[in-house]
């Protein structure tokens, strides 16, 4: 059982997370934490197209264009699956930080990923793609991980939103397709038409200059609690105490942002396991009924 300080402790690395790299609890167009809600179900088969155009006007279902992001599936019929996804954040000044080595990629996580057989979403920012090309590519070409757009910058859709600055609203759909286009560059090749929010943070401006990508917004229902955190326990902890049969976790794919990652996902998943859940990729998640 979690205990009151462990929960505490990773509630304060979550927030702390600000200019960085991550998210926090999602929050709505109010600013304050959007409720983690199983939506309808989302039935849509993604295409390999980054951003297709949607064929009708947004609508408050979600789905390619749609205004209602997805937090999670409650699926009853395919049993006990989870979907395990994870940012790979980079802003523009943390550009330098890698050039002097510091590492906001993590290749022990993909390689514990890859060892122990998980399906994963990888949400990717276009920055990110651009300063680790070839391992873009290596998690684009395998079969087990897809590629998700996490914008390029990381700047904030919509204010507040952890102390990140903030775009323009003429500038985030092609923010967007910023992204998309790195991708290309690094030979991503596995890419399914979902955006997450930097931060979490969204409203319904943000969600309308995104609808013309046909994109789906995509949250999540459990938070791990892994930026910042040093303690793999209390991570794996929150993420086990929160699944539950369609869940959607975010994670984060940034080894100095989130040192423990790795070694909480080599608890979580076997725990998982033996619960009888069974890993999909969001795109499974999504057409689960």
């Amino acid at each position: 059982m979690i205990t009151l300080a462990r929960r505490l402790t990773a509630a304060a690395a979550l927030g702390a997370l600000l200019t960085g790299c991550g998210t926090a609890a999602p929050q709505s167009r109010t600013g304050r934490p959007a409720p983690a809600a199983s939506p309808a179900p989302h039935r849509h088969s993604p295409s390999p197209a980054a951003s297709p155009t949607p064929s009708k006007p947004p609508t408050m279902a979600p789905g390619p264009g749609g205004l209602t992001p997805v937090f999670s599936h409650g699926s009853r019929t395919r049993g006990k699956i989870v979907a395990l996804s994870f940012d790979a954040d980079m802003t523009a000044s943390e550009g330098p930080r890698a050039a002097a080595g510091e590492h906001f990629d993590n290749p022990r996580l993909i390689a514990d990923l890859r060892r122990l057989k998980v399906p994963a979403t990888v949400f990717m920012t276009g920055r990110w793609a651009d300063e680790y090309p070839a391992e873009a590519r290596s998690i684009g070409a395998d079969p087990l991980f897809e590629v998700a757009n996490h914008s390029y910058s990381h700047y904030a859709f919509t204010s507040p939103c952890y102390g990140l600055p903030e775009l323009g609203a003429d500038s985030m759909r092609s923010d967007a397709a910023r992204a998309t286009a790195a991708f290309r560059r690094a030979g991503v090749r596995h890419t399914v038409p979902y955006f997450r929010f930097p931060g979490g943070c969204y409203n319904s401006a943000a969600l309308r200059a995104l609808a013309p990508l046909g994109m789906t917004a995509v949250q999540w229902d459990v938070v791990s609690g892994d930026p910042f955190a040093q303690d793999s326990d209390a991570v794996a902890e929150q993420v086990l105490s929160g699944v539950r049969p369609g869940s959607l976790v975010v994670m984060h794919c940034t080894e100095s942002a989130a040192p423990a990652t790795d070694s909480a996902v080599r608890r979580i998943v076997p725990e998982l396991r033996a619960r009888g859940y069974r890993f999909v990729k969001v795109s499974d998640l999504m057409g689960a009924s």
